[in-house]
């Protein structure tokens, strides 16, 4: 839930190899890791010593692609990583005595410097320059929830919340403050603006919210949260989630995306209009009508996991028909009261384990297709959607999300416009792991199975 202004977009930095070197001499850095993402999310990382930094900054150093589940084959393996010197960053944390560990994030490219079409850096920079192209920026800000659960006696993993808390609970029933004033500080050192750091609606869920900003360098931010959430959360005796629903019967992990669109400046708001009735411009109503046209394709996206789709139910503030709305929470798409420069629509379906670049390149992609489509919006849902009959969601044209993975990859197979933003390479990896998580998913016997049936038949 967001607590956030987004009253103006956070303007993106750069540094020079120059910088970069002197601070990693200032800092008297001995470790450097080249940080990028697979198809599904997840953090990897090169880490090279003082003695190859030059080489590494440079986009220099190669590594075996054909280790990476969804890159290359392995006759194909060698790829390079290109770093985006914007992103450097020391982390705020002494390595066990080791000294301090700086980071950069990277471009995957092939030998050759050709950008790696599997990259999902790279795919969401080419949404945003086809936005560009059309004289927009992309705006995002996001409001990731997490789990914070104990660790066993034994480092393993473990479903026991913390503490009993609520929403916006503090102590001493809020039992992590320290922890997250400590990802506060931590993220407040690495660059990033926080704007609130609360306790979530469930036991032991949490939110930290920082300033939303170009969709680029939002996406970075995300993959930096995660990070410093978990190994803060580990020094604490805790491991952090951010899995949708870890637990039956309360509120799953949500990923709220407030997305804005400016011009190519960054400085007027393109969903702003005070003359219309909504205060919403046409070109803003276009790109929401596209992003509700592509919502069951994009939806495979930004709600990846089988375990996505038990969070997307009733009764637990979470969308599961299409629709929007200037104020109600229940449709699928909400626009948040402030006007002006903080004109936007918020996206409400998806989920902290998404893949933040393809997520954003999705949405983008498809809101753009609207715009360029001259798609008609539908009328707003001001009534609560979870208690329409089934004739009022036919009359008020509300569709409905898909209710599982499988049925989600679906609709994402047909749908060309979010296709041609992944590349064929992203979408054919994505699609092929999707439908083999799904096949063995329906292949387990579940303890639920067994408790139904096991007595009866």
């Amino acid at each position: 839930m967001s607590t956030t202004s987004h009253d103006a977009p956070k303007k993106s930095t750069s540094s020079s190899l120059e910088q970069v070197s002197d601070q990693l001499r200032d800092h008297d850095i001995k470790f450097l890791q080249l940080v990028f993402t697979d198809i599904a999310g997840m953090n990897k990382n090169v880490e090279v010593p003082s003695s190859q930094f030059q080489k590494a900054l440079s986009g220099d150093v190669l590594f075996d692609g054909s280790s990476i589940d969804g890159f290359v084959r392995i006759e194909e393996s060698d790829m390079l990583l290109q770093p985006d010197l914007a992103t450097f960053r020391i982390y705020p944390w002494d390595e066990g005595g080791l000294g301090k560990v700086a980071r950069v994030l990277c471009d995957v490219c092939e030998p050759s410097t050709k950008p790696f079409e599997g990259c999902p850096r790279t795919i969401l920079k080419n949404q945003l320059d086809v936005a560009k192209d059309l004289g927009y920026s992309i705006m995002a800000g996001p409001e990731a929830e997490f789990f914070l659960f104990e660790l066993g006696e034994g480092g393993e993993l473990t479903r026991i919340t913390h503490d009993e808390a609520g929403y916006f609970d503090a102590a001493p029933y809020d039992l992590a403050e320290n922890a997250r004033r400590e990802i506060t500080i931590a993220l407040q050192d690495m660059d990033l603006e926080i704007e609130a750091a609360h306790h979530e609606v469930a036991p032991g869920q949490h939110e930290i919210d920082f300033r939303y900003g170009d969709a680029l360098e939002t996406a970075d931010n995300l993959v930096t949260l995660k990070y410093v959430v978990r190994r803060i959360a580990l020094k604490h005796g805790l491991h952090a989630t951010f899995m949708p629903k870890p637990i039956f019967g309360i509120n799953g992990s949500g990923m709220h995306v407030h997305i804005s669109l400016f011009d190519s400046k960054g400085e007027t708001n393109l969903f702003a209009d005070t003359e219309s009735e909504e205060q919403i411009s046409q070109t803003g109503k276009q790109f929401i009508a596209g992003v509700l046209n592509h919502a069951r394709a994009i939806c495979a996206i930004t709600n990846p996991l089988i375990n996505s789709f038990k969070r997307l139910v009733p009764d637990f503030e979470a969308p599961t028909h299409i629709a929007w709305s200037m104020r109600n929470r229940s449709p699928l798409i909400r626009i948040p009261e402030r006007r002006g420069l903080g004109t936007r629509m918020e996206l409400r379906m998806p989920d902290p384990s998404c893949n933040p670049y393809l997520a954003f390149a999705a949405i983008v992609a498809s809101g753009l297709d609207g715009i360029k489509q001259e798609m008609e919006i539908r009328k707003p849902v001001d009534q609560n959607v979870y208690n329409m009959t089934e004739q009022e969601r036919i009359d008020h044209q509300v569709g409905r999300l898909p209710a599982s993975l499988n049925e989600a990859v679906d609709a994402l197979e047909e749908c060309d416009v979010i296709r041609n933003a992944l590349g064929e390479h992203i979408f054919s990896h994505f699609v092929e792991a999707k439908r083999l998580e799904w096949r063995e998913y329906i292949a387990q016997v579940h303890e639920w199975e067994v408790k139904k049936y096991l007595g009866t038949y």
